[in-house]
C-alpha cells in the first residue's frame, strides 16, 4: 500500500515508457543490500568501474537509509569496493586475501623498470613486497606467449609474480591465501 501512495521521488523511481523503474543508484544499492558480501562487492566493482554509479552517491544513499534492510552490508561492500577491478574474478581474488586478514593490495598498477619504462599492469600489487598478483582467466590461454614474455620482464626487473586461476580461487582458497601470506612474509 505504501508503494502506491508514496511519490516516485521518495522511492527513487521514475516512469520510463510507462513502466516504473528505479535509478541506477537505487538498483545497485538494493542489490548490494541483498547479495552475499563477495557478490555485492563484485557488483559494486563492476558498476563503479563501468561508471554506472558514483561511489559518493551510493554512500549518500546508504547514510540516508540507515534502517533499510541490508544497508550495513552495503556500507561494508562500499568499504571493500575498488573501481579499478576489471573482472569479477579479480574482485573475488582480492576479497579472498583481504577477508583472510591480509593487507589490501592495490589494483591495476602500472609496473616499471629502473629506467621508468612500462613493463606490465598488475591486477593486484603489494608495493612494499614488490609482489604482483595476476588472475589468469580463460583468455590467458590464448595469450600464453605474451604473458610469459611479460612475466620474464617483471622478474628481470626485480618484481615477484604470483598467478592464480578460477580453480585456485574457487576450489582451493586457503592455499591461495597461504601462498600470498608466505610471499608477503618473506619481504615485509
Amino acid at each position: 500500500m505504501f508503494l502506491r501512495r508514496a511519490p516516485a521521488s521518495i522511492l527513487g523511481t521514475s516512469i520510463r515508457r510507462g513502466v516504473r523503474v528505479t535509478s541506477a543508484v537505487r538498483t545497485i544499492a538494493d542489490l548490494a543490500c541483498k547479495l552475499p558480501l563477495t557478490d555485492a562487492v563484485a557488483l559494486l566493482d563492476t558498476a563503479l568501474h563501468g561508471r554506472l554509479v558514483n561511489g559518493g552517491r551510493l554512500r549518500d544513499w546508504a547514510s540516508t537509509h540507515a534502517g533499510y534492510r541490508g544497508v550495513r552490508r552495503l556500507k561494508r561492500a562500499l568499504e571493500l569496493a575498488d573501481p579499478a577491478a576489471e573482472s569479477v574474478m579479480e574482485t573475488r581474488l582480492r576479497l579472498l586475501l583481504v577477508l583472510a586478514g591480509l593487507p589490501h593490495p592495490r589494483g591495476q598498477v602500472s609496473l616499471r623498470d629502473d629506467f621508468g619504462l612500462f613493463l606490465a599492469r598488475a591486477d593486484l600489487y603489494y608495493p612494499d613486497a614488490r609482489l604482483a598478483i595476476e588472475y589468469d582467466g580463460a583468455t590467458h590461454r590464448e595469450s600464453l606467449a605474451a604473458d610469459n614474455r611479460r612475466q620474464n620482464r617483471l622478474i628481470n626487473a626485480g618484481y615477484r609474480l604470483l598467478r592464480f586461476t578460477a580453480g585456485d580461487v574457487l576450489d582451493t582458497p586457503a592455499a591461495v591465501v597461504s601462498v600470498v601470506r608466505r610471499a608477503l612474509a618473506t619481504t615485509m
